[in-house]
């Protein structure tokens, strides 16, 4: 019992060092956010990658924490894509927020429904599963052209002003911010979900699912409320795609979506939040300038970068990144200069 009480003791000390914010994350927010005013003429790219890392934290809430492998995470993007996009069509909900919340609970609910699949088998099953929904739900919207638009989309999408104040803009301000600020406050949420005692849970199911079945945990209800919640994400991160673009079509629902989701997470991490964030911010760049270098071949260099991260690994490079850093801090500081290796690289 004494051994038993000073592991839960240890175990609440990390958990609650864990939940502090550091002072690199206040720099990490306070930079995407200066990104706004430092490069106006960058705004859709920008909020481009701001959907690419909400989408990607989805994908980190259930593969990250839980150990969920998802190959059709693209399936909940297209259906907030397309619930977005049919009320504002139709008139039904007019205010973008509302509208945003809406899209979000239809990509839950379908979540919900379809977690029963996912959580009966193991990695390989559930690579299958979650693609195969992916693309009968890209069947289906195929099928019913008439709701949808077919290959054509969803025509004459008009956004209503951002809470009746702030309308969309050609250059991609306001939906820049508008996205941000959705970005963060998700982030706060999922932030506190996975310090919470529900997150150490999901962990531990992670590590060893008979092991935490054996002290108590409930790791089927566990897994359906995170699949669940990695759908509501998932479903936000496509309505904004459809409210900022004004655009919806077959293409959300597309399995290179949710593969570059993945490579997104290959090169940030996961287990750790700042993954999708940060991957998203490299992957589009990277993207961004291979295709302007070398527009018929940038998939090539794009996926060399990859072979380079996989061989030299992610936490060597994050080590080498940090390098000057840590030497100006201890010069500042003196010797006491930590490097941050993510979690799920430490080992």
């Amino acid at each position: 019992m004494v051994d038993q009480s000073i592991a839960q003791a240890e175990v609440g000390r990390f958990a609650t060092a864990a939940a502090h914010w550091h002072w690199s994350e206040i720099v990490f927010w306070c930079f995407l956010l200066a990104c706004g005013f430092l490069f106006p003429s960058r705004y859709l790219i920008m909020t481009e990658i701001v959907r690419l890392a909400l989408f990607a934290l989805s994908l980190d809430l259930i593969l990250g924490y839980a150990g969920i492998v998802s190959l059709g995470h693209a399936a909940f993007f297209g259906i907030g894509a397309y619930g977005a996009g049919l009320l504002a069509l139709h008139g039904i909900i007019n205010e973008p927020v509302i509208a945003l919340l809406a899209a979000g609970l239809v990509a839950t609910a379908i979540g919900f429904l379809t977690s029963f699949l996912v959580i009966r088998g193991v990695d390989l099953t559930r690579l299958m599963v979650t693609l195969g929904i992916a693309l009968l739900l890209e069947a289906l919207a195929e099928r019913y052209s008439n709701i949808t638009g077919g290959t054509d989309g969803l025509q004459g999408i008009e956004m209503a002003p951002v809470l009746g104040l702030f309308a969309f803009d050609l250059f991609g301000k306001v939906g820049f911010f508008y996205s941000l600020a959705t970005l963060f406050i998700l982030f706060l949420l999922a932030r506190r979900i996975v310090h919470s005692p529900f997150g150490l849970s999901l962990r531990a199911i992670k590590n060893n699912p008979l092991r935490a079945a054996a002290v108590g945990v409930p790791v089927n209800r566990r897994l359906i409320a995170v699949y669940t919640l990695a759908a509501f994400y998932a479903g936000i991160a496509g309505a904004l795609f459809t409210q900022t673009t004004a655009l919806a079509s077959l293409d959300v629902f597309a399995f290179e979506r949710s593969a570059d989701l993945m490579l997104v997470l290959v090169i940030g991490g996961t287990g750790y939040l700042y993954g999708g964030l940060i991957g998203a911010v490299i992957f589009k760049i990277l993207q961004e300038f291979f295709s302007t270098i070398t527009p018929q071949y940038w998939q090539f260099w794009i996926g060399l970068v990859f072979v380079v991260i996989v061989l030299v690994g992610r936490a060597r490079l994050h080590r080498w990144a940090l390098f000057v850093p840590n030497l100006i801090i201890a010069q500042l500081k003196g010797p006491k200069a930590v490097v941050t290796v993510p979690e799920s690289d430490a080992s």
